[in-house]
């Protein structure tokens, strides 16, 4: 099937090759396996990690309980109990910003689809000691794995999205971008659905419950070495012109490879003699600030726009409504439902409206929820039908913010940067947003706590500004060549310079 010399592919021949299907079909195939096979192990495993925790919350908390008892001969306070189920949950958050904070280097050190394999080793160990925590009566084990799930998670949700965007056609590349929120609602979902009581859910499964975070690791590591290295990967960085050759006709046919190589052969010209920045390059490299900025601004949004508040306040808009609390898991596996299908409307809509219309339409539409669900929170108990309405409203903004920012916000990023670049952005997009995730969950309950439903009105606030920095600052990307992207944002910047010179003296502005 393939021969390997120097650790790259040099023959190859496609699995499964039917001589009669055309090799635009094939093409297609092959691009949906290999989005299947990077995001499996990736944003869906993510998505996974963060649904999965909330049903086997009381069963954790007594095993913690148990294992206390057990040790010291007395119930452990219920201060304590807090402070380590506290730290099972965000050991999550702490790990995911470590994972973010390497996932680039390990894309330049392994290449992309090297470090998704090599990231699979924190899955599987995670699984293995959370699965063992219960035999082992060490709760310790717990938090440790639960911080190998994080570093997993943020490698991933930074690798992950940086191959699907060298490895998509430019026709396909917001599609195949969106294909990072569609896993991770995906995940999502699944966690859900897994949580109910009917599978593992019970309080007894929750061993095998957390430990089930090995299944998509397993997967990846079976289905992702069929599929090739990026080709910008394989060329720019290591200057392998046959595997590189070999994995753009395996990803875009025979016939139809010849335009991407092109693009990849201007960027690794415009590239030559430069090693990939730093992360903390990027914050003195004047030609990159604007982009950096639009990074930073729309992955602290992602976070800080509301859709934590939303459903913080689920549970109780359900209860309102008469459904039973026995019933409300399942009408919270609705909303895991909507935020999926609304990633999957995206990817139709994303080569159509472009990026800008629907992120900017998305923080708009948000941004009206936000107005809705305070007038309805507030008069909730002036008429029976006022629930229903705050229902409507929790489903209107997940619907907006899967539409907007929660499938595009990844796909952007990999447009506004190049091959040099591209790695050190997605490491601070990372960061960025698990340092965001922990100040959310850290001043979240004091907000809530002290404005109640008017926190909808500090959130309206975010979504409005995020909408209109993006509105001035950020170019249409659809359809465009990386370079493209590049030199719209240096023409920008050198209009803005010159529109800032007055009396002789230039005033320009650096972060």
């Amino acid at each position: 099937m393939r021969k390997i010399e120097n650790g790259y592919c040099t023959e190859y021949q496609p699995l499964l090759k039917d001589p009669k299907e055309p090799d635009e079909t094939l093409q297609i195939k092959t691009l949906l396996m290999a989005v299947a096979a990077a995001c499996i192990g990736g944003t869906f495993q993510y998505g996974y990690n963060i649904s999965i925790i909330n049903a086997p919350t009381k069963a954790v908390q007594v095993f913690i309980n148990q294992t206390w008892l057990d040790r010291y001969n007395t119930h452990i306070s219920a201060q304590l109990l807090m402070l380590l189920w506290s730290s099972i949950v965000s050991g999550f958050t702490i790990g995911g910003l470590v994972g973010s904070s390497v996932g680039g280097m390990l894309a330049i050190r392994f290449g992309r689809k090297g470090a998704l394999l090599v990231n699979n080793t924190f899955a599987l160990l995670a699984a293995l000691l959370m699965g063992l925590s219960y035999f082992a009566g060490a709760f310790e084990l717990l938090i440790i794995g639960r911080f190998l799930s994080g570093v997993n998670a943020g490698v991933g949700i930074c690798v992950q999205p940086l191959y699907l965007g060298e490895v998509a056609p430019r026709p396909l590349r917001g599609a195949m971008g969106m294909s990072t929120s569609i896993f991770l609602t995906g995940g999502i979902l699944m966690g859900q659905l897994i949580g109910l009581k009917e599978l593992l859910g019970r309080d007894e499964y929750w061993p095998v419950l957390l430990s089930s975070t090995c299944v998509p690791a397993l997967l990846q590591l079976v289905l992702l070495p069929w599929f090739p290295e990026s080709p910008r990967y394989l060329l720019i960085d290591r200057a392998n012109d046959l595997a590189c050759n070999l994995a753009l006709k395996q990803l875009h046919g025979e016939q139809d490879y010849h335009r991407e190589r092109e693009d990849i052969e201007k960027e690794r010209l415009s590239a030559s003699g430069i090693r990939p920045k730093k992360p903390w390059e990027m914050f003195t490299d004047r030609s990159v600030r604007w982009q950096l900025l639009t990074v930073i601004v729309i992955n602290m949004a992602q976070q800080l726009n509301g859709i934590n508040a939303i459903y913080f306040y689920t549970g109780y808009v359900f209860t309102q409504a008469g459904i039973p609390a026995d019933q409300i898991p399942y009408a919270t596996v609705g909303t895991g439902a909507c935020e999926c299908i609304t990633a999957l409307i995206c990817c139709g809509l994303i080569e159509m409206l472009g990026r800008r219309a629907l992120i900017i339409g998305g923080y708009f539409l948000m941004a009206l929820c936000c107005i809705c669900f305070t007038v309805t929170l507030t008069f909730q108990d002036s008429s029976s039908w006022m629930p229903y309405l705050s229902m409507v409203c929790v489903f209107a903004f997940i619907l907006s913010f899967g539409l907007g920012p929660g499938g595009v916000t990844n796909a952007l990023i990999t447009e506004l940067f190049t091959q040099m670049t591209r790695p050190a952005a997605y490491m601070i997009a990372g960061s960025v947003n698990w340092l965001s995730f922990f100040f959310i969950g850290m001043v979240f309950p004091f907000i809530v706590n002290g404005l109640t439903q008017y926190c909808f009105l500090v959130f309206l606030v975010v979504c409005c500004l995020v909408a209109t920095f993006i509105f001035f600052v950020v170019p249409e990307t659809k359809n465009k060549t990386f370079l493209e992207i590049e030199a719209e944002f240096l023409s920008r910047d050198r209009k803005g310079t010159v529109a800032s010179s007055t009396d002789g003296f230039v005033i320009s502005t650096s972060f």
